[in-house]
């Protein structure tokens, strides 16, 4: 097993990497979903790059304010987008460089969930000189090669748009529990999503659009987050997505779920991921900073 502090993540395959912990810290409910949502650091606080975050099928940009919070915390400038799983990456590309604006702060990292990690992938392979992506975060890639069915009734999502609106009856009340289990073991993000009127229940298991199966191979360092036990993709796709990326660092959560940004190890998930971002930012072939020797005396 390499050790996080001093891999680095060769041309022609993954370095894999186990994270542990857990947090249940409590987040209230939005009480509005609409619209990309930014966090910028503390005042006095130099920005240290830009991520811009795309959500998954179901979610929208303040699912991700704890997120935001924390990793605005560490110096990065965070701007979720109001993106959907139909989007294509023309229409990413132009909403990722209004949020970052004319001269965002370098690296700049495209991070997406589920199908929004597809569509990250995709969106930095087009990104061109339009936005200058130094590096992608994958978290909880849907199903790349096959597309999911969809669940019968309510819970499919072909209700009214919002949590609340698109379930009734005891069959939906099982299959949100199930979704639940699914997507994460956190009590307060159980708590959140259960409460959000702006989250769609019921699109995890909404086909993956046709043009986000096809392969991308973004020329950039990428880093896959992965739950060991997520049951929406099994952490062996997560595994073969890694070993076809050129660059690739992957990080299996032990216990984890689907909704591995989100899920009860998502302190250990954000520090693994500020490790990563400040080697990127110093340099762009991930040189490790530290290393940590066992049995060394400190």
């Amino acid at each position: 097993m390499t050790d996080l502090f001093s891999a680095t993540a060769p041309v022609s395959g993954p370095v894999r990497v186990t994270v542990t912990g857990t947090d249940t810290a409590s987040v209230p409910a939005p009480a509005d979903a609409g619209g990309t949502r930014g966090w910028q650091p503390p005042a006095g606080i130099a920005p240290r790059g830009t991520l811009l975050l795309l959500p998954g099928r179901g979610e929208h940009p303040l699912v991700y304010e704890r997120f935001g919070r924390r990793l605005s915390a560490d110096g990065y400038v965070v701007h979720a987008l109001d993106t959907t799983p139909d989007d294509n990456a023309e229409e990413i590309l132009e909403r990722a460089a209004d949020a970052a604006g004319p001269e965002p702060v370098g690296p700049v990292v495209l991070v997406g969930s589920d199908t929004g990690a597809l569509q990250a992938l995709h969106t930095a392979v087009a990104a061109g000189p339009r936005l200058p992506v130094g590096g992608v975060v994958v978290a909880g890639a849907a199903p790349a090669t096959e597309v999911a069915e969809p669940r019968p009734g309510p819970a499919t999502g072909t209700g009214p748009a919002t949590g609340t609106g698109a379930r009734t009856g005891a069959d939906s009340s099982t299959a949100w529990d199930d979704e639940l289990a699914a997507r994460t073991a956190c009590p307060a993000h159980r708590k959140r999503l259960t409460e959000d009127e702006g989250f769609v229940r019921g699109r995890l298991t909404a086909p993956v659009p046709a043009r986000l199966l096809a392969d991308a191979r973004p020329d950039v360092p990428v880093l896959v987050l992965h739950g060991g036990t997520d049951p929406v993709t099994p952490p062996e796709r997560a595994r073969e997505l890694a070993a076809r990326l050129p660059r690739a660092t992957l990080g299996v959560v032990r216990e984890g779920r689907h909704d591995v940004l989100n899920d009860a190890s998502h302190r250990t998930t954000a520090a693994v991921l500020v490790l990563w971002l400040e080697r990127l930012r110093a340099d762009p072939e991930l040189t490790p900073i530290l290393t940590v020797e066992q049995g060394a005396a400190l």
